[in-house]
């Protein structure tokens, strides 16, 4: 029961990742996602799913102290020497392929 499985993961043609999660929660915690939920769906003005909500809350919510923002990169990569040539940016949903396959290690 405890062995870990690597979720299996999906690279979307908006160039975000879709991973599919089991997660076990106190009934607390699945009642202040179904606030969450609804707040959502008032502001949207439609129905929203809990599984929303949940992407909602992790999009909403500051990065952790360790997390770097999107497009920092350490200073010594940002230091670029005439050996280096700087390549085309690539789509996101390319990267995003990438990144699952390399994580998935069929890369």
């Amino acid at each position: 029961m405890n062995d870990r499985v690597t979720p299996p993961m999906h690279a979307l043609p908006d160039g975000e990742a879709e991973i599919s999660l089991v997660l076990r929660l106190p009934w607390e915690d699945v009642a202040r996602l179904g606030q969450e939920a609804g707040r959502l769906a008032s502001q949207m003005q439609r129905p929203v799913t809990l599984d929303e909500a949940v992407s909602n809350r992790l999009r909403s919510t500051r990065p952790a102290a360790h997390a770097k923002p999107a497009g920092e990169q350490p200073a010594a990569v940002t230091s670029t020497s005439a050996s280096v040539s700087s390549l085309p940016p690539r789509p996101p949903a390319d990267q995003a392929r990438q990144a699952i396959e390399r994580i998935n290690g069929s890369a």
